[in-house]
């Protein structure tokens, strides 16, 4: 196999150019604060999905009209009383950690 100068430069802006973006894309969450809350993960994710776009079998997303549409009250209730099969928190996070997740799940629904 034989490399000339040509190859070897468009190989190293080619690596540099994925480099970039992978670093790029890895620094930005898919879909915001929420996703990037550790309290999101340890709590939601596991039916929200990791980045709150729903699971098949488990919690709604989290983007949607129905959730654009509830108010910050509504959201804060549900999390902290439960509603459906979604359960209670009022017992297992602070308010203000529930305060932070209904301002970030309403942040994700403005874009």
């Amino acid at each position: 196999m034989r490399f000339d100068l040509k190859t070897s430069r468009l190989t190293t802006v080619m690596c540099s150019l994925l480099f970039a973006l992978t670093t790029v894309s890895a620094q930005t969450p898919p879909s915001g604060a929420l996703t990037a809350n550790p309290v999101f993960h340890k709590n939601c994710a596991k039916c929200h999905g990791k980045t709150a776009e729903g699971r098949h079998f488990g919690g709604p997303p989290l983007v949607s009209d129905k959730v654009s549409a509830a108010s910050a009250d509504d959201l804060r209730t549900i999390i902290t009383n439960g509603q459906g099969r979604m359960p209670k928190y009022a017992s297992k996070l602070t308010p203000e950690e529930i305060d932070t997740l209904v301002e970030q799940i309403k942040a994700l629904n403005k874009k």
